[in-house]
């Protein structure tokens, strides 16, 4: 699915309930040293916390999950060594937290069908609140868990009594959850009936949003097949022939497969959104007994490398870019950012409330300039009001490739736009922007790697 990065999409409930409570607690713990925690210690807080979400929650997940010993022990060795564990799943993606909820949600589901003899009150409130924590986190979520939802309705209409409760509760976790959207995006405290006239359900408009092919070609379209031939291969490496010549067809492993076929019905596929398949498929598999040492020098090289690639290098630049943006003096209006991840906005700090960040994704270079050359300025009376007001382009080094100046021609507007260097973060590869079919393998990789780096650039307005 597309990200949540326009209108009324994306939802605040979980975002507050997941980091508000740590956010807190580090805000106390600054205040009390006589300490202001900066946008970057609050970026690595999150880091650390998402480390300590991931290897407590998960792992204990998966203990639940896999009974036998000898399983346990390669499930919970595969997950450790991937490299999605410790790159992607320490973001704080969505996706990652898609994926503990919905192990988690495994874990309470396995629970109910293991007693049959009592209602569970307290399971079927968790697993409720955890249902809709997940959908308005990602509106994908269900698609995990459509195999262990299937094996526990027989047990749900054993005890009916069950089927209330989730529901009620359900009902009341989700009315909370459109309240505080609501509120967030009017800016108005609402009263309970104000709710059916004006509430915001942004799982909704998430699904409309993902339904219209035009906004999904705004982040970029792919093949069918994207998940299952590029993406999932790429996040499995050696581990994927395995699934089909050395793996246990439980409800993990169908529950993973289930949720890439979902997702791979809508056309916009990032790798990112199978991070809850990958822990569920990894539980999956059986450690080879043939060829055991080759497999496992495979599988150690393949995470090593990956590891450096994902994690120090792609979309690398997004972060310190940002830092180095709220750093500057200079009158910063605007910054546009084309062909990167959407960026964190409150690492501003408070230059946020002067500078407005535009993400272009990944739209075509012509629409590019044509939104630049809308809002950029030249002297008038001899005042430059381009150095009062800067806008500044953030994109991949090699999509300019600018020394000094380049002058660029909008055909649409008739205007002519300068382009100036004025920083670049070298450690920055963007490998969602890789045409093979245009380029060519070695023109691909010395575009992309070659001249690898996130430049900033001042725009200015030929008059």
């Amino acid at each position: 699915m597309a990200s949540s990065r326009t209108g009324l999409i994306a939802s605040i409930f979980p975002l507050w309930l997941v980091y508000g409570p740590p956010l807190t607690v580090l805000k106390w713990i600054c205040d009390g040293a006589g300490y202001h925690a900066t946008p970057m210690v609050v970026f690595y807080a999150l880091r650390i916390l998402m480390f300590l979400l991931s290897f407590i929650l998960e792992d204990w997940a998966l203990y639940e999950l896999i009974p036998e010993k000898r399983e346990q022990s390669t499930a919970l060795l595969l997950v450790a060594s991937s490299y999605v564990t410790w790159t992607l799943q320490m973001h704080t993606f969505s996706n990652s937290i898609e994926t503990i909820v919905i192990l988690w949600c495994l874990v309470l589901m396995r629970r109910m069908m293991l007693d049959d003899e009592h209602t569970q009150v307290t399971l079927c409130i968790a697993l409720a609140f955890l249902g809709v924590l997940g959908v308005f986190n990602r509106i994908t979520f269900p698609a995990f868990l459509l195999a262990p939802a299937v094996q526990l309705v027989p047990h749900l209409i054993k005890r009916p009594f069950r089927i209330g409760i989730v529901l009620f509760t359900a009902m009341l976790v989700a009315v909370v959850a459109i309240a505080m959207d609501t509120e967030h995006y009017t800016v108005e405290r609402l009263r309970l009936r104000q709710l059916f006239s004006m509430g915001i359900i942004t799982p909704l408009n998430n699904f409309t949003y993902n339904l219209d092919p035009a906004n999904l070609a705004q982040h970029g379209v792919h093949p069918l097949w994207q998940h299952f031939v590029a993406n999932l291969p790429q996040l499995l490496g050696p581990a994927l022939p395995l699934l089909f010549v050395s793996s246990k067809k439980g409800t993990l492993f169908w529950s993973g497969l289930n949720g890439i076929a979902v997702l791979s019905c809508f056309r916009h596929q990032e790798p990112r959104f199978l991070l809850p398949a990958v822990p569920l498929l990894l539980a999956s598999i059986k450690w080879p007994t043939r060829y055991a040492r080759l497999w496992t020098c495979t599988w150690v090289l393949f995470n090593v490398l990956a590891a450096m690639v994902f994690g120090r290098y792609h979309q690398a630049g997004v972060v310190p870019v940002q830092s180095w943006l709220a750093q500057q003096e200079v009158g910063i209006s605007q910054v546009f950012w084309w062909k990167t991840y959407s960026p964190p906005r409150w690492l501003l700090g408070e230059a946020s409330k002067s500078i407005n960040t535009t993400d272009l994704m990944g739209m075509p270079r012509e629409s590019m300039y044509e939104q630049l050359a809308a809002v950029t300025t030249c002297e008038v009376n001899g005042i430059d009001l381009a150095k009062q007001n800067r806008v500044l382009l953030v994109a991949p080094t090699n999509t300019h490739n600018l020394d000094e100046k380049q002058q660029v021609k909008v055909s649409a507007s008739d205007k002519t736009l300068t382009l100036e260097h004025a920083h670049t973060y070298r450690r920055h590869i963007g490998l969602d922007d890789m045409d093979w079919s245009e380029d060519g393998i070695w023109g691909t990789l010395q575009r992309v790697v070659g001249m690898r780096g996130l430049s900033v650039y001042h725009v200015d307005q030929e008059c």
